[in-house]
């Protein structure tokens, strides 16, 4: 159960109301835009780049989805790992390969594209002040500068995503199996 109250759409107005309207379009999150409503400019502006950044499609999905479920998958996030792995899937990822993202070097599915993206977005969550020119070398071999801005953004909101959703404990949609991310010992 969430540690704050779930705000249904009927009590947000303005440009947040109209976030919480298009939301559906990003997919199953109605309980994170649910609990974001709390404050509506955090829903207004945090959720409305998301649907902005959807809208543009410049980081193709794939690649988006494969450096959110490896930092969710860092970060132990249930919430984020439950509601983005099927995305991942949709992708052409296979349950497994998701499941075991962390092991990327080992997973044959994966492109040399793939693991670029997985091993960047391990590198902004767990070390980012010591990201070198290589990766950004290697990175630009495949994306151009809008792409990596893009890639770098979300990697580093969604690690701010997992807090959130983590500390709040916001609900997986109803439907979305829960992958339940916490630390085994």
């Amino acid at each position: 159960m969430p540690r704050v109250r779930t705000v249904p759409a009927s009590e947000v107005d303005g440009k947040a109301r109209d976030v919480y309207d298009r939301a559906g379009i990003y997919g199953p999150f109605d309980s994170l835009v649910g609990v974001m409503a709390n404050r509506p400019p955090v829903l207004e502006h945090t959720f409305g780049l998301l649907l902005d950044l959807k809208a543009e499609g410049v980081l193709p999905a794939r690649y988006l989805e494969l450096a959110l479920v490896t930092v969710s998958k860092l970060n132990e996030c249930t919430f984020c790992v439950s509601s983005h792995t099927p995305r991942l899937n949709a992708s052409g990822i296979s349950q497994s390969a998701a499941q075991n993202i962390l092991d990327y070097e080992t997973i044959e599915e994966f492109d040399a594209v793939d693991k670029l993206v997985i091993e960047y977005a391990i590198a902004v969550t767990n070390d980012p002040h010591r990201v070198r020119d290589s990766m950004f070398d290697r990175l630009r071999e495949h994306f151009d500068d809008a792409q990596i801005v893009e890639l770098t953004w979300r990697a580093a909101l969604c690690g701010a995503f997992n807090r959130f959703n983590d500390v709040l404990q916001t609900e997986v949609a109803d439907g979305v199996e829960v992958l339940d991310q916490a630390a085994a010992g």
